[in-house]
């Protein structure tokens, strides 16, 4: 008896595994790489200044900036205009692996609730719960990828010398050789907690403009799979990022102090305490003007980019 009650189990998850695999298309892994390596390449400079104002804590020796602008030029004139591209190939592989698979998996999970009809409109917790399983998969791939990255952005001029030998890094695979032999795996996953918390950021944009685009094409009278114009996603990504960072930022300060080379925190938990005690709310925030800058054109270049790309290759 108990081993016919097994058998129909067993058939049923094979099912349901080939369904998931059914609905994947790597023309969203495609469109969605494109994109982030396109957003990336332009405003790279502005994730520099953002990831410096941010593990600025105001007690180890980092750089200070007045403002944006002098951060720039400080920048500029201290380590040269490629001082603006520092962490540049570890951003550009992460970005368009991030994006890739974070389309690439939330269409696919999106795609098996909707059981293959993409015309079939989702409610905001589908959304959420198909946006937050991707970002935790995207996660655990690319966080050395992010860890790297700001290791390398972090380089400031005339601090070398601070540093021990294997906290210098001459580029992206030098750094990762550097981080195993000096940490092992687990430096790879440095800042993963406050990481997994930021899950949350990329579930609430997707939830925001999957529910934006849905209401739009609703009261058009329009399929939800029907292609908008440029107007129409520049608009979406741009709301739909603001909401979600306004919402999430101060995980990425808890991040990348956790990731940074120059000082240390015991974990998440005591990075919070600190940030809290000696810089107050505002500390949580560091960095938010310069990421604004950053992450609204970004998105808006990749959403527009990969909403044009994915149609004409699922075309």
């Amino acid at each position: 008896m108990s081993a016919l009650t097994e058998e129909p189990k067993s058939t049923l998850l094979k099912e349901r595994r080939s369904r998931l695999w059914d609905h994947i298309k790597y023309e969203h892994l495609a469109a969605g790489t494109s994109a982030g390596v396109a957003a990336t390449l332009v405003l790279h400079p502005l994730d520099v200044v953002k990831i410096r104002f941010a593990v600025h804590d105001g007690i180890h020796s980092t750089p200070k900036y007045s403002s944006i602008p002098n951060a720039f030029s400080t920048i500029y004139r201290t380590e040269g205009f490629w001082g603006l591209y520092k962490g540049a190939t570890p951003n550009i592989c992460g970005a368009g692996a991030s994006w890739g698979l974070y389309f690439f998996c939330y269409n696919a999970i999106k795609n098996f609730i909707q059981q293959g009809n993409v015309n079939t409109a989702l409610g905001p917790g589908s959304h959420l719960l198909a946006a937050s399983e991707a970002g935790l998969a995207t996660l655990l791939i690319t966080n050395p990828i992010w860890v790297v990255k700001t290791r390398l952005c972090l380089q400031f001029a005339n601090a070398d010398e601070k540093l021990r030998p294997n906290q210098r890094y001459k580029g992206m695979f030098d750094c990762l050789m550097k981080i195993y032999q000096a940490e092992g795996v687990k430096g790879y996953y440095k800042g993963l907690t406050p990481g997994i918390f930021g899950v949350s950021h990329g579930a609430v944009q997707f939830m925001v403009y999957e529910e934006m685009k849905n209401r739009y094409q609703y009261y058009k009278k329009l399929p939800i799979s029907t292609k908008l114009g440029t107007v129409e996603y520049l608009t979406f990504s741009a709301t739909s990022k603001l909401m979600a960072v306004l919402a999430t930022y101060p995980y990425q300060v808890v991040r990348a102090r956790l990731q940074n080379q120059h000082y240390s925190y015991e974990n998440a938990t005591d990075c919070v305490r600190k940030i809290s005690l000696h810089e107050g709310w505002r500390g949580f925030y560091k960095g938010l003007g310069t990421n604004l800058l950053r992450v609204i054109p970004a998105t808006m270049i990749t959403f527009v980019i990969y909403e044009n790309v994915s149609h004409l290759l699922l075309k």
